[in-house]
């Protein structure tokens, strides 16, 4: 039997961007994961609680295109877009990480 996986094709990576009185600051910005593998991006969160996330990478034939996971179970339990909480029954609410990535 075939194990179910959560499977995301969008999340946010951590870009940098030109402050007006200089220097540069972090932001997050919502990206395809494709799109941030050939930009080379590093930093990646979930776009919906902020959580930490597993990336796969490889597309190979009759596999999934790249995508991420979350890696805490209490984070999907939890995210909107999580498997574990579209499958929930109990009418709990979605909410933030705990451990959110910064």
């Amino acid at each position: 039997m075939a194990v179910e996986r959560e499977k995301f094709y969008e999340c946010e990576v951590k870009r940098k961007r030109v402050r007006a009185t200089g220097g540069y600051e972090p932001f997050w910005k919502v990206k395809l994961i494709a799109e941030a593998l050939v930009d080379n991006d590093t930093e990646f969160r979930c776009k919906d609680c902020g959580g930490a996330v597993k990336l796969f990478r490889r597309h190979t034939e009759g596999a999934p295109p790249p995508h991420i996971e979350h890696k805490l179970k209490s984070d999907s339990e939890y995210c909107l877009s999580g498997m574990y909480f579209l499958k929930a029954t109990d009418g709990r609410e979605s909410r933030m990480s705990q451990t959110p990535v910064r």
